[in-house]
């Protein structure tokens, strides 16, 4: 697989993904790699994938599209047609990696198997990410990252402990199963460089929920504790949670460490709490959290929002305020680390889009395009690298197995 991108730069610059991933879990993890140098080939529907009509329009254009599928050449392919499938095989047959999130046995049923597909790639990694994995009782059942999180035992600790369990209002699952995906598809070709042979990376995002959960688990199994919603704070660790300020606000101090927790103590004017044993280790704390916690409050409430984080930066103590989206746009810090960045877009001119992590001292990545319209590079793709010719593509989109910019009427 090649590109047409001569100045592709980033750690991953050479190697090939086909995406055959839809809205989110799936298509994150072909964004990763495509943000740090990957050729991602990202094939769609004719009819657009679900994340087309997901999140705020702009234009009639999905931002989160725009975002979610940048660095990506995206081809419409039908694969319900035998020779879409045929067509999708045949670019596999040339990539380091294939990430896919369907149901477990979709993939078989189109002739795709990895058992199929391997014979012609024996050193291709699959990346699979499911509700429930490729095996056990659940696995075919439909699963989306909020179905995973709910068995996972997150939301049954998130929310306010009167309030009934809380979510996160960005689909945290499928990001966590996302960065698995592409962390496993990555040990998978480095194990390729010792064996000569690829893969299948089994991701179940009810899993990569759980994983989250670590610390309670051996909690549970040696002292029986079932952890529940605490709110803003976190269990195990005192203090560390919102305080209020003056005029309403609110502002996070995380000093559940000692030393943090005693510079804390410093900086309140109370040094004699560190004296005191119910509070000068972490379990102490912990079992005394509520008198900790309001202490704190007394004492921080007293302080306008921007005084009291200010000294608390100065007292080296970890804290700070809620920022809203726009006041992450006014931030010099994410200015400085270029985590907002304008990108052209096609169809808006340009956009601002989140900027790349990690960053790498030596070969940074680079957003160099939004997710685009659907089919814009089916023609291109297909003709660089199946070589198929004007006529061939033609055809191809008659019979309805691909469609490309110029014959779904996208503007």
């Amino acid at each position: 697989m090649t590109t047409d991108n001569a100045a592709v730069k980033g750690p991953l610059t050479g190697c090939c993904v086909v995406e055959l991933g839809s809205t989110v879990a799936g298509p994150f993890c072909g964004r990763l790699y495509a943000d740090l140098g990957a050729s991602v080939i990202c094939i769609e529907k004719p009819s657009g994938d679900a994340l087309r009509g997901m999140g705020r329009q702009f234009n009639g254009k999905s931002l989160w599209w725009t975002s979610m599928h940048r660095n990506k050449e995206t081809v419409a392919i039908n694969m319900k047609s035998g020779e879409g499938r045929h067509i999708v095989r045949d670019l596999v047959r040339k990539a380091d990696i294939l990430i896919e999130n369907f149901k477990p046995g979709t993939l078989e049923k189109w002739g795709l198997g990895y058992d199929e597909i391997s014979r012609d790639n024996p050193g291709l990694v699959l990346v699979r990410i499911s509700g429930f994995g490729q095996t056990g009782p659940y696995s075919k059942r439909a699963g989306f990252g909020i179905i995973g999180e709910s068995l996972s035992g997150i939301r049954s600790i998130t929310g306010e402990p009167d309030r009934p369990p809380a979510r996160v209002a960005t689909p945290v699952t499928d990001y966590v199963a996302g960065l698995y995906g592409a962390f496993g598809g990555l040990a998978a070709m480095q194990e390729r460089h010792r064996t000569g042979r690829g893969q299948v990376v089994d991701v179940a995002l009810y899993e990569s929920s759980f994983s989250l959960m670590e610390n309670f688990v051996p909690t549970f199994e040696k002292l029986g504790i079932v952890p529940t919603r605490v709110g803003s704070r976190l269990h195990g660790h005192v203090p560390n949670s919102l305080f209020p300020v003056k005029n309403d606000e609110w502002i996070h101090i995380a000093a559940g460490n000692d030393t943090t927790f005693d510079r804390l103590a410093v900086a309140m004017g109370k040094p004699e709490l560190l004296d005191m044993s119910k509070f000068n280790n972490g379990p102490a704390r912990l079992a005394n959290e509520e008198e900790i916690v309001g202490l704190i409050g007394d004492w921080t409430r007293n302080w306008s929002l921007n005084d009291l984080y200010e000294f608390l930066v100065e007292q080296d103590i970890p804290a700070a305020p809620i920022y809203t989206i726009a006041d992450v746009f006014e931030d010099p810090q994410f200015a400085a680390r270029e985590m907002i960045l304008n990108v052209p877009d096609d169809e808006m001119g340009q956009v601002k889009l989140s900027g790349i992590v990690p960053k790498f001292s030596n070969s940074p990545g680079e957003v160099r395009w939004t997710g685009g319209v659907i089919g814009k590079d089916t023609r291109a793709v297909l003709s660089r690298e199946l070589g198929y010719s004007e006529i061939e593509l033609s055809t191809l989109e008659k019979s309805g197995a691909i469609s490309s910019h110029s014959n779904n009427g996208a503007g």
